[in-house]
């Protein structure tokens, strides 16, 4: 069974986007871009949204090294 955090960031900056970050607990990684519909890629984000992806990003590698540490531990 796949596991899905799912997170919104609002881009206070131009070009405002309204996004949605999807960490699947496979390492796979999905960006919607809601206003426009379609998915986007890492090296699209740009300021304020490429911080929220890296921080959100190294919290899920971090709960997921614990989890299988605690797991085979």
């Amino acid at each position: 069974m796949q596991n899905c955090e799912h997170y919104r960031f609002v881009e206070k900056h131009r070009p405002f986007r309204d996004l949605t970050f999807k960490f699947y607990s496979d390492g796979r990684l999905t960006i919607i871009d809601n206003g426009a519909g379609e998915v986007i890629t890492p090296r699209e984000l740009k300021g304020a949204s490429h911080d929220f992806y890296v921080r959100k990003r190294i919290a899920f590698i971090k709960n997921d090294l614990e989890a299988k540490r605690l797991k085979y531990a």
